[in-house]
């Protein structure tokens, strides 16, 4: 095995024992990840380098002026490249390349299922391009390239099994003592034998005088001559002629698949009031920044809104959204009223939709009964979600959380997580992505 091959293994090593994804979540700078680039700590990995004892000099030829006499005093060891700070390139920095591990989103996406458990399957709705599909429709007309022989042979065949009978044995029939057509032909139609009595006179015509008394009774008859079925004669003489007609003809032409582009917005509406100290922002940040990153990975267009509250809600940048604070009171509802309004602007019908508010569950007084629970059941979307944030646990007036999840009981497009520290978020996120209904 050659140098490369060691770096490469080693380069395997590291992102083998990359920091645990939900110790990330939970406790990593997600500050150092893009938007696009997710960027995951690796524990502990070092490349292999050379490295020389700075405090050996022995060996032949590698003293300074010579080989020294016996007594001569030995000084001390000179500086070797890499000592120290060093100067950028020297040995000792080769390992700076490998301090995280970058994925993308769709990677992101992969892994947290794994971690976590979800079966999120993303929706298609907008419709970009209708295609021909496989061959599976039918229809009675059609060029002769796409005629379903198989069709066609089948019911040939159904027919001539339904038409076929065993001449022989209808001619045995005629042998009976006293029969003539007349009889032979009424025994025919009791035994569902699909002969005509036209058949059975030429067939009459042909039987000698002679042999017309072989059988004393058609019961004599039967009992002696065994009936041939129409399967036992194919499979004795072969197949040799089929009756199609053109009623059976089947053509086959393409079914018409639509693809469609899985595309979703994704509405994070954020409390900034006064009460939303620092350690409640960091939490909506830790749950809301990897919930982006899982949507984007999973579906071909994710786009975001990012809408900031108290008592009055306005659209911010991503940049800002997480950072703003305002000294204003709490009116939720002017955060679903702006939602709703840039909502608009994706139709249901095409995009898929998620809406994510985020705060510490203190609102004003009725606003979650009177104006936010009615807002969400008016805007469509796979899932509305709240994450309360409250790190020294419920006060007195954080209600919010517990109006919604008291109202949304039981269903499968409504999700409430509480968070009061880190160690909560990873089963926030698992709260809110395992609720959505996937049927």
């Amino acid at each position: 095995m050659g140098l490369r091959d060691d770096l490469e293994r080693y380069r395997e090593v590291g992102e083998a024992r990359r920091q645990d994804l939900s110790e990330f979540i939970q406790y990593g700078d997600l500050g150092q990840s893009l938007p696009e680039e997710v960027r995951i700590p690796i524990k502990i990995v070092d490349l292999p380098e050379f490295a020389y004892d700075r405090l050996d000099q022995g060996g032949v030829g590698q003293g300074q002026g010579g080989t020294p006499d016996v007594g001569d005093p030995v000084g001390q060891p000179q500086p070797q490249p890499g000592d120290g700070d060093g100067e950028e390139g020297q040995a000792g920095e080769e390992g700076a390349d490998h301090e995280y591990y970058e994925m993308d989103p769709e990677e992101f996406a992969q892994e947290l299922d794994e971690e976590l458990g979800l079966t999120l399957e993303p929706k298609g709705k907008r419709v970009i391009e209708e295609k021909e599909g496989d061959y599976t429709d039918i229809t009675r007309t059609g060029p002769a390239s796409t005629l379903d022989f198989e069709h066609l042979f089948k019911e040939g065949l159904k027919r001539k099994l339904a038409m076929d009978f065993d001449g022989s044995y209808v001619r045995e029939a005629l042998r009976v003592e006293g029969w003539g057509p007349d009889e032979v032909f009424a025994w025919a139609r009791e035994k569902n034998m699909p002969v005509s009595r036209a058949w059975i006179v030429d067939a009459a015509s042909e039987i000698p005088e002679t042999e017309r008394d072989r059988w004393a009774s058609i019961e004599e008859m039967e009992a002696e001559v065994e009936e041939e079925t129409p399967i036992q004669r194919i499979r004795r003489e072969g197949l040799r002629q089929i009756p199609f007609r053109r009623e059976d003809e089947r053509f086959r032409y393409p079914e018409i698949v639509e693809e469609r582009e899985k595309n979703v917005v994704v509405v994070n509406i954020r409390d900034v009031s006064g009460s939303m100290r620092e350690k409640k922002r960091e939490l909506v940040e830790r749950t809301f920044t990897p919930l982006d990153w899982y949507l984007t990975g999973k579906y071909d267009n994710a786009e975001f809104v990012y809408i900031a509250h108290d008592a009055e809600a306005w659209e911010v940048e991503r940049e800002e959204f997480f950072g703003i604070r305002s000294g204003g009171g709490t009116r939720i509802s002017s955060a679903y009223e702006l939602a709703k309004e840039l909502l608009e602007e994706y139709p249901w019908s095409e995009w898929n939709r998620y809406v994510f508010a985020a705060g510490d569950s203190e609102n004003s007084s009725n606003d979650t009964e009177e104006r936010v629970i009615p807002l969400m059941e008016e805007i469509p979307a796979n899932l509305h979600a709240y994450v309360e944030t409250q790190p020294s646990g419920n006060a007195i007036n954080a209600t919010h959380a517990d109006e919604v999840e008291r109202h949304f009981k039981g269903s499968n497009d409504v999700a409430v997580a509480y968070v009061t520290g880190p160690d909560d978020v990873v089963d926030a996120i698992y709260t809110i992505l395992s609720t959505e209904d996937n049927e």
